[in-house]
């Protein structure tokens, strides 16, 4: 993509993400009671800057780059529902929604795997057509990592600018190399990130979902075959890592990690 035209998507998606948090602090944003969450920390946050990232990421890849934007979407969708109604089970976790699941009970994280799944399929195979490549094996490890990236970004929204840094450290090179998806996703992150770390707002699963999804397909649109499966397997290696270490206490043990992570707060 031509430089002017990724200012233009990193501009439109700036915007349109400063649009919807200018919207919620005037208090003008309909059913904003719902969006209202406790974080870490006790304090009452709201959930209004997934939305903003959600619609902020997707306006202008719906021309940049629809198949992306066809992502983007159906993560936000599907953590929105998590977000709305994902508090009625106990079931955390990927080991706790498959134990849910093999007892017959069909927990709302994990519909939101299926619909990542899905609409990672959806993106890539619409992506891999548009670049004249095969579909094939490559393109269902592109799909599986759109949809682990959305988990992982899930799975590292535990304190404030986390994920956002993560994304934003992925997204900014692959930025620089022409892909939308990256472009806009980093210039709505840029955009959410100060309130963010000041605990004021969070991402939710309606922004954390949409989050590395953006920058799974933007890492699938530039990675080959073998990039993909390697890609895929190390997004697998730290969801699974994820299910017996604690993210949170491997940043706190490891100085540098802890700094990093630390940067931007309040002290």
């Amino acid at each position: 993509m031509r430089p002017t035209s990724l200012a233009l998507t990193a501009g439109v998606a700036a915007a349109a993400t400063a649009a919807v948090l200018r919207t919620e602090r005037r208090g003008r944003l309909p059913g904003a009671h719902r969006w209202r969450r406790t974080n870490h920390a006790g304090a009452e946050v709201t959930l209004a800057e997934g939305l903003a990232l959600a619609a902020g990421t997707t306006l202008p890849l719906l021309v940049a780059d629809p198949p992306a934007a066809c992502a983007v979407t159906g993560a936000a969708l599907a953590g929105a529902v998590d977000d709305l109604d994902g508090g009625a089970t106990a079931a955390k976790g990927l080991r706790g929604h498959l134990g849910a699941l093999r007892r017959g009970e069909v927990t709302t994280g994990t519909l939101k795997i299926v619909a990542l799944l899905g609409s990672g399929l959806a993106a890539c195979a619409w992506s891999d057509r548009r670049a004249g490549c095969a579909t094939g094996w490559s393109t269902v490890a592109g799909a599986g990592l759109v949809a682990g990236s959305a988990n992982l970004a899930n799975l590292l929204d535990l304190r404030p600018g986390r994920a956002l840094k993560v994304a934003l450290a992925l997204g900014l090179p692959l930025a620089l190399r022409g892909r939308p998806a990256a472009a806009a996703v980093c210039a709505a992150g840029a955009v959410a990130l100060p309130p963010d770390l000041r605990g004021e707002t969070m991402l939710g699963d309606t922004g954390a979902n949409p989050l590395g999804a953006a920058v799974g397909i933007a890492a699938a649109q530039a990675l080959g075959r073998r990039g993909r499966l390697a890609a895929l397997a190390v997004v697998a290696g730290l969801t699974l890592l994820s299910e017996r270490v604690s993210f949170t206490r491997v940043i706190e043990a490891t100085p540098v990690l802890r700094e990093l992570d630390g940067w931007g707060r309040p002290r």
